[in-house]
């Protein structure tokens, strides 16, 4: 059997990206949570909503709540969940505020390829 290897240690920024995603996702209950850091260094979190007249996955509701906070380029994106990918729209939405770095987590912060 081949051994897996780790991948690769966060650096600070980055990983409090992750705890306040995965903080979120725990307060809310929510299926996934996500965390942006902008370019100047202030950061925004956000659960994915489902209700019956609207639906956010976490990106697009963080992504809202940072662009109507006058943030308008987002340099990285942690998302906290069970999906293993971003989907084609929040690829596209992450493209459109120039986000460079994109981590995935499950729940317990443990990083996962796809980003």
């Amino acid at each position: 059997m081949a051994a897996t290897a780790d991948p690769p240690a966060l650096d600070a920024e980055d990983e409090k990206l992750v705890t306040l995603a995965r903080s979120a996702r725990a307060r809310s209950g929510a299926a996934e949570a996500a965390a942006v850091r902008d370019d100047v260094g202030r950061t925004y979190v956000a659960a994915s909503v489902a209700l019956p007249s609207l639906r956010l996955s976490a990106v697009q509701a963080v992504v809202a709540a940072a662009v109507s906070s006058g943030s308008d380029r987002l340099d990285a994106v942690a998302v906290v969940g069970a999906g293993d990918h971003l989907s084609d729209d929040d690829r596209s939405l992450l493209d459109d505020v120039s986000v460079t770095t994109v981590l995935l987590a499950d729940a317990d912060g443990r990083s996962r390829p796809g980003g």
